[in-house]
């Protein structure tokens, strides 16, 4: 009996899971030029630096969303493959937001599509980040840069 109403009930199960426990999952970029020096963006409605990302839309592979989100807000359309550099939590922002990490080794300049969404965009020392760069960002450049301890938070 319990065999027959699995596939029954297991659609309602997960829509249930779904609304009762919803998962939110963002990608960002490192996104290096031929200096060494670290895209990121400053959005027009948040505060800071940041690199560049965003969320992962509706049937999208995280892999498309950061390969997207690095064309539309930096403007840097990848070649090849983004290598996975970790998977963090972002509870700060919402209690159950996650983010991978990326890095575009290799890419080529496209014509940016964030609009307003992007107030300024531009290369850094990633030793020296901008006045203004988030918690998150500074803790990723120092971890890839410099070698510093690995955090489980974004």
């Amino acid at each position: 009996m319990r065999l027959r109403l699995a596939p029954v009930l297991t659609p309602f199960f997960r829509a249930w899971w779904r609304l009762r426990r919803p998962m939110t999952l963002g990608v960002r970029a490192l996104v290096c030029d031929s200096e060494g020096r670290v895209l990121l963006v400053r959005h027009g409605y948040a505060h800071g630096w940041h690199l560049p990302g965003g969320g992962v839309e509706h049937g999208e592979t995280a892999i498309e969303a950061v390969v997207r989100e690095a064309a539309e807000e930096g403007g840097a359309k990848a070649v090849g493959t983004p290598e996975l550099l970790g998977f963090y939590a972002n509870h700060a922002n919402f209690p159950n937001d996650h983010i991978a990490f990326y890095r575009i080794a290799t890419w080529r300049p496209c014509d940016p599509q964030g609009g307003f969404e992007i107030a300024e965009r531009g290369f850094f020392d990633p030793g020296a980040p901008p006045e203004g760069a988030t918690p998150g960002t500074v803790r990723r450049l120092r971890e890839v840069f410099a070698g510093a301890p690995r955090s489980a938070s974004w």
